[in-house]
C-alpha cells in the first residue's frame, strides 16, 4: 500500500496540536472576537464542540461591518443515550443558563446545546462535570457516541447488551489529558508518557468513526449505516455474541461521483466479550493506518474497505486480533421503529416513549414539553433514554410510580400530542441544518414539520394514514438524519430545493435512490401525491412504499 503524498491541512493541525491542546486557552482569552483561532476550530471538535454562527444574521451584520454572530454547539458523550433524573435536571438548567435553552436530541442518541458564547463554554463544561457528564470526543476524527437499541423491551437481556456501549465507549476514549486541563483546571501532566495513545497516536483517525449495536429484529439504530455495527445474536434469551459489520456511512458530496452512501458489510461473528472488543479496537487501527489522509471527502472507513477490499480487510483484521472470525450467524430485521406509548419490560418496569419532533425539546404555546420533562425528572421516578430517531423514553418506572408520571404527561398535553400524531410524523427525522450548521444548503428541522403537515392530508386522501412510511430530511448531503436510509429522503441542494430519494426499505437494509432533483415544495407535493395514489391502488397486502417503489421500477437497482 503506497503512502499518500500530501496530507490534508487537518492532519497537520492534529499532529501539531500538543495532544489536542492547540492554542485553545489563548483563543478563549481573546475578547476581541467571539470566534477562536482557525486551527483551534478543528482541535476543539475533539472536546465535543463546533464553532458556528447565526446564518440568519450574516447579511445584516455584514452590512453593519460587524463580526459574524459566533457561538458554539456542545454535544454530550452518552453511550447508549442514558441520563438519570438528576442529570436531566442539570441539563435543563445548563441549557437555560448557557445556551438557547433548547435541548436537542441527536440522531446518535445524545443531546447537544446550541448558542453558547465563547465565555460560557468553560462554565458549561464544568457544570456538566458536576453532573458526572462530559463532551469528550463527541466530535472530531475519533470514535463518536456509541449507539445501542434503546428500548429495554426489545429483549430480556437488553441491559447486558446495553453495557457493551459503555465498554466500547471507554475502550476507544483518547488518552490525552487536554480536556481536563483546559476545562476542569486539572494539573498538567509532568510525565507525558501517561498520555501516550497506542490507538490514536498523535494523528487520530483520518475521519470520524461511528459504532452502533442492534438487537434484532428491530433495527432502530440503523446499524448498517455505521462505520462498525454489532448485531446481537440471541438464542433462548442468551447472548451468543455479535455479527460484525464494517464500512457503513451515508455522507456524500453533491457533484462528486467519487463519494457515495454505503451500508456496512457483515464480515463475521465473535462469541465472547474479549474477542468482540479486540475486533472493534483493531478495526480502528486498520482505519488509522490505511484510511485516506489526503482527501477528507474520501476518508471514512467505507472508502478504505472498498479500496482494499472486504477480503483483504478481514484477513488483516484476523492477523491483528490473532484469531479467525466465525461465520456470521443468521439474523433477521423486521422493523425499524420506536415503541410509542406505554410498554412494560420482562422485569415488570414501565416505559413511555414520547414523540419529540426532530429532537427539539422546548416549550411552545401549545406544548410545554421542556417543562413537562423537568417535572418528570424532579420526581426522581424515571430515567431518560434517547432513541436514534430523536425521541425520548421515560424509563425504568416502577408500577407504583407509573400513575404519577402519567399525570404529568397528561396535564401537559404530552400524551395527547404523542397519541394524536400521525404515523408519518412519528417516523420522520430531520437534521439541525439552518441557521447554525455551516454545511446546510437548505432548511431541515425548522421546515420539515410544515412539510409533514402538508403531506398528511395527501396520505389521508388515499387511506394511508397509518402506513408508517420512514421519511427523513437533511439540509445537505452529509446524511446526519440518515435520509439515504429512508423510504423517502429529502436532501437539500439549495434554499427551498431538495433532491427526492425513494426506494429504501423499512428495515434499514437497503439504501434509497434519487428519483427527482432539486424540487421545490409545490413539486414535492405534486410528485408524492401521484406516487401515493398509485401506491394505494396497486400495492400488495403488507407491501411497504419503499418495496413498492422498487417493484414498480420508479428507482432501479443493479
Amino acid at each position: 500500500m503506497s503512502k499518500q503524498e500530501k496530507l490534508s491541512v487537518i492532519e497537520r493541525i492534529k499532529t501539531e496540536s500538543k495532544g489536542l491542546r492547540g492554542s485553545i486557552v489563548e483563543s478563549l482569552q481573546d475578547e476581541l472576537t467571539g470566534s477562536i483561532r482557525e486551527d483551534d476550530q478543528a482541535v476543539i471538535k475533539f472536546h465535543g464542540m463546533y464553532q458556528q454562527d447565526d446564518r440568519d444574521r450574516r447579511e445584516e451584520r455584514a452590512e453593519k461591518k460587524l463580526d459574524r454572530l459566533y457561538s458554539f454547539m456542545i454535544r454530550l458523550r452518552l453511550a447508549g443515550g442514558f441520563l438519570t433524573p438528576a442529570q436531566w435536571v442539570a441539563t435543563h438548567h445548563i441549557a437555560g443558563e448557557h445556551s438557547t435553552g433548547v435541548i436537542k436530541i441527536t440522531s446518535r442518541q445524545t443531546v447537544q446545546l446550541h448558542g453558547l458564547i465563547k465565555s460560557h463554554i468553560k462554565p458549561t463544561i464544568q457544570a456538566f462535570n458536576e453532573a458526572n457528564l462530559n463532551s469528550i470526543a463527541t466530535c472530531g476524527d475519533i470514535n463518536r457516541n456509541v449507539l445501542c437499541s434503546s428500548h429495554p423491551g426489545e429483549s430480556p437481556i437488553h441491559e447486558q447488551i446495553f453495557r457493551y456501549a459503555e465498554k466500547i465507549s471507554d475502550l476507544l476514549l483518547p488518552k490525552t489529558n487536554a480536556y481536563y486541563e483546559i476545562w476542569l483546571d486539572e494539573e498538567k501532566l509532568v510525565d507525558k508518557k501517561e498520555e501516550e495513545d497506542p490507538l490514536y497516536q498523535d494523528r487520530y483517525l483520518p475521519r470520524k468513526f461511528k459504532i452502533a449495536i442492534a438487537i434484532p429484529p428491530n433495527n432502530d439504530v440503523d446499524v448498517y449505516a455505521n462505520d462498525l455495527g454489532l448485531i446481537a445474536v440471541i438464542e433462548d434469551d442468551v447472548l451468543k455474541g455479535f455479527n460484525i459489520a464494517i464500512g457503513g456511512g451515508l455522507a456524500t458530496t453533491h457533484g462528486n461521483p467519487e463519494t457515495y452512501a454505503r451500508l456496512a458489510t457483515i464480515i463475521g461473528f465473535t462469541d465472547t466479550e474479549e474477542k468482540t472488543l479486540s475486533a472493534i479496537y483493531e478495526v480502528l487501527t486498520i482505519q488509522r493506518d490505511y484510511g485516506n489522509r489526503s482527501d477528507r471527502k474520501l476518508s471514512r472507513l467505507k472508502y478504505t474497505v472498498d479500496k482494499v477490499g472486504v477480503a483483504w480487510f478481514k484477513e488483516e483484521l484476523e492477523r491483528r486480533i490473532g484469531f479467525s472470525l466465525e461465520e456470521a450467524r443468521p439474523v433477521k430485521m423486521t422493523s425499524r421503529v420506536d415503541h410509542f406509548g406505554w410498554k412494560q419490560n420482562a422485569a415488570g418496569k414501565w416505559y413511555y416513549t414520547l414523540l419529540v419532533e426532530n429532537g427539539r425539546i422546548l416549550d411552545t404555546e401549545t406544548l410545554p414539553l421542556k417543562t413537562a420533562l423537568h417535572e418528570v425528572a424532579k420526581t426522581g421516578k424515571a430515567n431518560f433514554r434517547f432513541t436514534c430517531t430523536q425521541n425520548l423514553i421515560l424509563s425504568d418506572i416502577e408500577e407504583a410510580d407509573k400513575k404519577a408520571i402519567e399525570q404529568i404527561l397528561d396535564v401537559h398535553g404530552i400524551t395527547k400530542h404523542t397519541e394524536n400524531s400521525s404515523a408519518l410524523r412519528k417516523n420522520s427525522m430531520a437534521c439541525v441544518a439552518l441557521p447554525t450548521c455551516p454545511l446546510a444548503l437548505a432548511e431541515a428541522q425548522r421546515y420539515f414539520p410544515e412539510l409533514i403537515t402538508k403531506l398528511e392530508p395527501i396520505l389521508s386522501k388515499y387511506g394511508l394514514d397509518d402506513d408508517g412510511i420512514v421519511i427523513r430530511m437533511t439540509g445537505c448531503p452529509n446524511g446526519c438524519a440518515r435520509s439515504y436510509a429512508a423510504e423517502i429522503g429529502f436532501i437539500g441542494t439549495a434554499p427551498g430545493k431538495y433532491n427526492l430519494h425513494i426506494g429504501g426499505d423499512r428495515q434499514g437494509e437497503r439504501l434509497n435512490k434519487i428519483y427527482r432533483e432539486s424540487l421545490e415544495e409545490p413539486q414535492i407535493l405534486q410528485v408524492l401525491d401521484k406516487l401515493f395514489q398509485i401506491y394505494s391502488k396497486e400495492k400488495i397486502t403488507g407491501e411497504t412504499f419503499g418495496d413498492f417503489s422498487v417493484r414498480k421500477e420508479w428507482v432501479v437497482y443493479d
